[in-house]
């Protein structure tokens, strides 16, 4: 309503809102959907005291290999939705994790070369205690919410070089992480000194086809 200073009458105004504008409010306030994908991967890459030099460019070399390589962008691309997204943590003690890529969407052996070249540049931030539970906890929690894609699977990968030396329980941050709705958790441990290999089967690796992997070096 508006006063008509003139006449001291009150006159209606009409209001026409354009279509358009009703579509853009609504679009606005809709949520985006999420993207499907075959798989959300998390890497979860050991760079604790322990790891040295070689070692830890046996890891990072090895993730960017991974994705540079024409058979591996294949696999990627000729599964049901044909893509992927990949999201790339480091982790060392307990309050030590760091997303160095988030979810990234691979689609394409374009879009897998620009993500190997990515993680080619990634400095080291820290180094510290091995806190595997704390990771997995740390990586759980990344996979819940929002994060633009819908997974078939949702996989964790575990590399590094040691088994937990702080306080917690690598299986049972396993255990929770399985059942908050991670699929699989594979293990990757480098080495097989110190019962390494047999810690991480009996401690990290779970879920739906998990499997164990062990590198002992750059050949591996």
């Amino acid at each position: 309503w508006e006063w008509n200073r003139m006449n001291g009458n009150k006159k209606q105004i009409s209001w026409r809102i354009p279509a358009l504008a009703v579509m853009m409010v609504a679009a606005l306030v809709t949520p985006a959907q999420a993207i499907p994908v075959d798989t959300e991967l998390q890497l979860l890459v050991d760079i604790s005291g322990s790891v040295d030099s070689t070692e830890y460019n046996l890891q990072l070399q090895g993730y960017v290999d991974a994705f540079s390589n024409p058979v591996v962008q294949s696999a990627i691309t000729n599964g049901t939705h044909g893509r992927i997204a990949v999201q790339f943590i480091y982790w060392s003690g307990s309050s030590q994790q760091q997303i160095m890529a988030n979810w990234t969407l691979i689609d394409s052996g374009a879009s897998a070369n620009a993500f190997s070249a990515a993680l080619n540049a990634l400095p080291r931030p820290f180094s510290g205690m091995t806190g595997v539970s704390q990771a997995i906890q740390f990586c759980t929690t990344q996979s819940q919410g929002d994060n633009g894609f819908e997974g078939t699977r949702n996989v964790i990968d575990v590399s590094g070089d040691g088994t937990q030396n702080e306080f917690g329980s690598a299986a049972a941050a396993r255990d929770a992480a399985l059942a908050a709705g991670i699929d699989t958790i594979n293990g990757l441990p480098i080495g097989t000194a110190g019962g390494l290999v047999p810690w991480y089967q009996s401690n990290v690796v779970g879920g739906i086809d998990a499997f164990l992997l062990p590198a002992s070096n750059f050949a591996d």
